[in-house]
């Protein structure tokens, strides 16, 4: 596969690309290349790669080459850079007769022949996984597989930027980063910096297959086949091999292909401990069917080492990503040592098949398949694809094969779950299809348990003197560890900011809320804020509250005084806040961050105003209107949720008068009542509207309480 990048609407474009592509050239390394507005360069060496002439956009790539030899950017009417790998591109080639060199080379002239706004109805058409930019005009176009194999990152401040890695935004100063939801296509519209989403269809649970039993499983073992088959390359390939019969299946069709393969397991080798379940049936299932299987055996004071690489590539210290990443990462590297270019992996069985207990305690086990499925792109595939693409790998997930996806979601649950078993029906086509009834009905082990790395972990954690795995992994990803107070206000923008930084692993220690008896306060927001309470509480945090007179300089010392606090309270390190353009406030905590030894974090700073509000939208913010103040508002919008109907009406009056759509201006204020970061949600009991003028007024909740979600 390969790595992409671009950057618009911001001075030295081209050099900035050029820097984000040295972050992950590990994507890539047979070439690499750039376009401007004015340039395209390729190059076999980055540090060769360049651009002359100065420009506010450009787009970068490294490429990994499986197919053919295809520089990129590709250039026609339009730029395109891409990271893919279509299995169909041949038919589709000849079905439309475009004369493409590979599959890269396909995708650009399909959208080059039937026109951009032809996008989605071409991603129909495609079998494959795939992150893509195509560029043509004013108009930058970002889409990714369906399921979310291939990834994309961006961030609409200082201008907007995209890349394959999240690390290489971070690192060129884009702290507002986000993974393209894969169910959506991004248009950028570079004039206006204005985005536009296009929502993607996911798969269906209808119709059921109604058919026999026996001949749901005569197609299925065709599908599981053909998903194999279509992803074998020509040369020697890896696999990874656990001795479930997810990984097991693999290796007995690739065996009867007559293809040619390594199979890898890595584990912890301790004589203290019992042999890991994973390299008892890896060997066993290897000699039975005659593979080719390397062990990779790590020692206890082997583990430190890779975790101080294994955490920070794949961005997270999540205990169960980190456990399975250390197996995967270990056999990656060796298989990256056998100059192996292509490795398999079972991952998405069980989202398929029903294989987790949260299938069996479900009351519809396909829809539940189809929960799964929508959240791999942030739990599993995003680890998966930057572990390989480290080690110069592309990683091949056959069961996520698009065709047997669809076909899997509408075998009804009985055939999935039955007599006690996850995944029943594959573990009877996998027994019929010639594997082992040992394998094909080993109980699922997850794979830090079955390579024995999550008790490695456990000991370390131990011998650090630490009582949760969790504290100890956050040794290896610190600069997204520090502990941080929120500054709260109880409304949208100093919630998200918080929320942002939570998703980038850093801890929220505490929150801080200034209660100003000045209603027009410079500094701080003052509609509502004694929620401020509720909100802490239903994030599970301790909250400081300072009252402060609300005097221009004088709350600064108030502030000061209350992180102070906080600071020797719980040993914060840093503060966050939702600052979009104010420079007057930014500064002001700036100074006082920066007498106190504190670092400042203000992830929404320079944000796109309209897509600072949508987002929160679309990350399911319920937030309403509690204060107006501005010429196209009345009372009318107090207690209103903001929707996106909301915001096409705010961005209508933003057109005609210049309103702020963040409302940082004062225009307006807002209390949130949910978001994913609360345990439970504000319920307004009683509350009452005063208005001094008719664009001027505020909601005053006079009795709030917490309640359970869903109620």
């Amino acid at each position: 596969m390969c790595g992409i990048i671009g950057i618009f609407n911001r001075e030295n474009a081209g050099k900035k690309a050029v820097e984000g592509l040295k972050i992950i050239r590990h994507r890539g390394k047979d070439g690499y290349g750039i376009c401007t507005e004015k340039e395209n360069h390729f190059s076999k060496k980055l540090s060769e790669l360049s651009t002359k002439k100065t420009s506010k956009n450009a787009m970068s790539h490294c490429l990994h080459s499986i197919v053919n030899f295809q520089p990129q950017p590709i250039i026609g009417k339009g730029r395109f850079i891409s990271n893919c790998e279509i299995y169909n591109w041949k038919e589709l080639n000849e079905k439309y007769k475009l004369k493409a060199k590979n599959d890269a080379d396909l995708l650009f002239k399909l959208i080059e022949s039937r026109g951009e706004d032809m996008i989605p109805s071409i991603l129909e058409e495609l079998d494959g996984v795939y992150a893509f930019a195509y560029w043509i005009n004013d108009s930058l176009y970002l889409a990714r597989d369906i399921i979310g194999i291939k990834p994309i990152w961006y961030s609409h401040s200082k201008g907007f930027a995209f890349a394959s890695e999240k690390k290489a935004l971070i690192k060129l100063g884009y702290i507002h980063a986000c993974e393209l939801n894969p169910r959506e296509i991004i248009r950028h519209d570079i004039e206006k910096d204005r985005l536009e989403f296009t929502r993607r269809e996911f798969f269906s649970i209808t119709p059921e297959n109604k058919t026999s039993l026996k001949k749901i499983k005569s197609d299925l073992k065709e599908y599981i086949e053909d998903a194999i088959a279509k992803r074998i390359p020509d040369k020697k390939f890896g696999l990874l091999l656990s001795g479930g019969v997810d990984s097991s299946l693999i290796a007995l069709i690739c065996k009867k292909l007559g293809k040619d393969f390594i199979c890898y397991v890595a584990v912890l080798d301790e004589p203290s401990m019992s042999v890991p379940e994973d390299l008892i049936y890896a060997e066993k299932v290897s000699k039975i069917l005659g593979l080719k299987l390397k062990v990779i055996k790590l020692k206890l004071k082997d583990i430190e080492k890779y975790l101080k690489k294994v955490v920070p590539i794949i961005e997270d210290n999540n205990v169960v990503k980190v456990g399975v990443g250390l197996t995967f990462f270990a056999a990656c590297q060796q298989a990256k040592k056998d100059n192996i270019k292509v490795i398999f992996s079972g991952l998405g069985s069980e989202e398929i098949f029903g294989g987790y207990q949260r299938h069996k305690n479900s009351q519809n086990i396909n829809k539940e398949c189809v929960s799964g499925l929508i959240k791999m792109y942030e739990r599993d595939t995003y680890r998966d694809d930057t572990i390989t693409m480290y080690n110069n790998l592309e990683l091949r997930l056959p069961y996520l094969d698009k065709s047997l996806v669809d076909f899997s979601l509408k075998i009804p649950g009985k055939y999935k779950i039955s007599k006690g078993h996850g995944k029943f029906i594959l573990r009877q086509a996998a027994q019929e299809m010639g594997l082992e009834k040992e394998f094909a009905w080993r109980k699922k082990r997850a794979a830090q348990y079955g390579s024995k790395f999550d008790r490695a972990i456990k000991k370390l954690t131990k011998k650090a003197g630490l009582r949760y795995k969790s504290e100890y992994l956050q040794r290896f990803y610190p600069e997204h560890n520090l502990r941080l107070c929120a500054l709260i206000s109880s409304g949208k923008d100093s919630i998200y900011a918080a929320y942002i930084m939570k998703k980038q692993n850093y801890i929220i220690q505490c929150a801080a809320t200034m209660l100003s008896k000045n209603p027009d306060s410079y500094m701080f927001h003052t509609p509502n804020v004694n929620l401020a309470k509720l909100q802490a509480e239903s994030m599970g945090i301790p909250l400081l509250e300072q009252v402060t007179a609300g005097e221009k300089e004088s709350e600064l010392e108030d502030m000061e005084n209350v992180l102070a606090k906080a600071k020797k309270m719980y040993k914060i390190e840093g503060v966050i806040t939702g600052a979009i353009f104010s420079t007057y406030q930014r500064d002001r905590i700036e100074k006082i961050c920066d007498r106190l030894g504190l670092k400042i974090f203000s992830p929404l700073w320079h944000i796109n105003q309209e897509t600072e509000i949508r987002e929160i939208v679309r990350n399911r913010f319920d937030v309403v209107i509690s204060s107006i103040a501005a010429y196209g508002l009345d009372k009318s919008w107090l207690g209103k949720r903001i929707d996106n109907e909301m915001i096409d009406r705010l961005v209508e009056i933003n057109r005609k008068i210049g309103i702020n759509i963040t409302f940082e201006g004062g225009e307006a204020e807002t209390l949130v009542l949910d978001c994913p970061m609360f345990s439970k949600k504000i319920k307004i009991l009683e509350s009452e509207i005063i208005e001094e003028n008719r664009n001027t007024a505020r909601l005053v909740v006079k009795k709030a309480v917490l309640e359970e979600k869903g109620v």
